[in-house]
C-alpha cells in the first residue's frame, strides 16, 4: 500500500508536534505534503520543513512568509493566508488532512478538504461546533471520513465498534476539571493566564487550556459529539475524571458499556486518526506506555458529576445545541473573543463564562430565520457572536 499523502495544519502546536512523531514513526504509511502553521516559529517550521520535505508550506501572513523562504528546502513552495491554505488542502494535493488549527479559522480549510474527498482528522472542535451538519453534508457527497482527533471523541468513535448506534443509550464524556477544580469561586477574579493555562494533566496551547479551566471545552466537545455521532444532546452527559485515564464512554441500551482508557498522550488518538480503519502497532523502542504502568495508574479510578454552579460552560452549550439557528456558532465566536481578551489582560477569568451566556441571550431575543446553509452563513454567526462578545466585555474593561 502507498503511503498516503498527508496535511498538518496547526504543525508547530502540541497536536501538530504529536501527529509529526506519528508520521517520523511511520513513514511507509504516511507522507507529509503539507505543513501550515502561523509563522510564528520560523525555525521550527523550517527544520520540520527540512526533515519531512513538503511540496507545501503554509503560514497566516506574507511577511511571515518572507521571512521563512530562505530557509526552506529545494521543491518546498511557501504561501500565505486563508486562501493559500484551502488551496494547499483542496483538489487532489492530499489525501488526509490533520488540522489542528485553533478557532473557527479552521473552518474553511476543513470544508475545503472534505469536499476535495480528502479524510478529516478533525482536533479542530471549533469547525465542527460551528458548523458540524455542513461538514457531514460535506463528507456524505464527498465519501471521505471525518475522523476524530480529540481524545474523548476518538474514545467515543472507538467504543462504538462495539455496537450499532441505535443500540446506544447514551456517550460520557470525560472532563479532567482543569487547574481549578476544588479552588473556592470566590477567588477565580484573581487568576491568572499563567494559572488558567497549567493544566493539571494534558500539553495543550493557551487557548485550549483556559477552556478547560471553564469546563467550556466540555461544553463545545459535547455538541461537537452530538454533530459528529448523531445523537441527541439530551443523551450526552459529562463525568468529572482528573486522572484523564478513561476518555470516554458508550453506554449501551443493553446495560453494557464500553470505556476507552489509554496514557493521556496525544500520540494515541493521533495515531488512531491518522491509521483508522488499521492500527498500526507502536515501536518496540520503549515510548509505549506499558499495561502495567497504565494499570498501577488506573488502580483508583475516580469520577464526579459536574456541578452546574461551579461550572456554568456546559450548560450554555447544551443550550446553544438545542436552539440550533447559529447559536453554537455564536457561542464558539463570544468564547473565543472572552477567552482572548483573558488572555490579553482585558479581562478577568471570571468574565468569560458569564460574557457566553449574556451573547446566547441576546442569540435567543435577536435570532431568526433558519439553519445556516453554507459555510459563508456559518461563519456570520461567527461575526455576530464576536461583535456581541466585545460590546460585552467592553463594559468589563470599562
Amino acid at each position: 500500500m502507498s503511503a498516503r499523502k498527508l496535511a498538518v495544519l496547526g504543525a508547530t502546536g502540541s497536536v501538530g508536534e504529536a501527529a509529526l512523531a506519528v508520521a517520523r514513526r511511520h513513514p511507509d504509511r504516511l507522507q507529509v505534503c503539507v505543513l501550515a502553521a502561523r509563522g510564528t516559529k520560523p525555525a521550527r517550521l523550517a527544520e520540520l520543513a527540512r526533515e519531512f520535505r513538503p511540496r507545501r508550506i503554509v503560514v497566516e501572513t506574507e511577511a511571515a512568509a518572507g521571512r521563512l523562504r530562505a530557509d526552506l528546502p529545494p521543491g518546498t513552495g511557501v504561501g500565505w493566508g486563508e486562501a493559500a491554505l484551502v488551496d494547499a488542502v483542496g483538489g487532489s494535493h492530499v489525501d488526509l488532512v490533520l488540522t489542528a488549527i485553533v478557532g473557527a479559522a479552521g473552518l474553511r480549510p476543513a470544508a475545503a478538504a472534505l469536499a476535495a474527498g480528502a479524510d478529516l482528522a478533525l482536533a479542530n472542535k471549533e469547525a465542527m461546533v460551528a458548523a458540524g451538519p455542513l461538514l457531514r453534508r460535506l463528507a456524505a457527497a464527498s465519501g471521505a471520513k471525518i475522523l476524530p482527533v480529540d481524545s474523548e471523541h476518538a474514545a467515543i468513535h472507538q467504543a462504538l465498534r462495539a455496537g450499532r448506534l441505535r443500540e446506544v443509550r447514551r456517550l460520557v464524556l470525560t472532563a479532567s476539571g482543569g487547574p481549578f477544580l476544588d479552588r473556592d469561586p470566590a477567588t477565580l477574579d484573581t487568576v491568572t493566564p499563567a494559572e488558567a493555562t497549567a493544566h493539571p494533566t494534558w500539553n495543550m496551547g493557551a487557548k485550549i487550556s483556559v477552556d478547560s479551566a471553564t469546563l467550556m471545552n466540555k461544553g463545545l466537545e459535547l455538541i461537537e459529539a452530538s454533530y459528529l455521532f448523531d445523537v441527541p444532546g439530551s443523551r450526552i452527559d459529562i463525568l468529572i475524571h482528573p486522572q484523564s485515564l478513561v476518555h470516554s464512554i458508550v453506554e449501551f441500551r443493553d446495560g453494557n458499556s464500553i470505556a476507552q482508557i489509554s496514557a493521556n498522550d496525544m500520540e494515541h488518538p493521533i495515531r488512531y486518526a491518522l491509521s483508522h480503519p488499521e492500527r498500526w502497532p507502536l515501536p518496540d523502542d520503549g515510548a509505549a506506555n506499558g499495561l502495567s504502568e497504565l494499570l498501577e495508574a488506573a488502580s483508583e479510578l475516580k469520577f464526579r458529576r459536574v456541578d452546574p454552579d461551579v461550572f456554568p460552560a456546559p450548560s450554555l452549550a447544551r443550550e446553544a445545541l438545542s436552539r440550533g439557528n447559529g447559536a453554537p456558532a455564536a457561542l464558539n465566536a463570544a468564547n473565543e473573543t472572552a477567552v482572548a481578551a483573558f488572555l490579553g489582560g482585558t479581562a478577568p477569568f471570571a468574565a468569560i463564562v458569564p460574557a457566553v451566556a449574556e451573547v446566547l441571550d441576546r442569540h435567543v431575543r435577536e435570532a431568526g430565520g433558519a439553519e445556516p446553509a453554507t459555510i459563508d452563513e456559518a461563519l456570520e454567526w461567527d461575526s455576530w457572536g464576536r461583535r456581541r462578545a466585545r460590546e460585552v466585555l467592553a463594559r468589563v474593561g470599562g
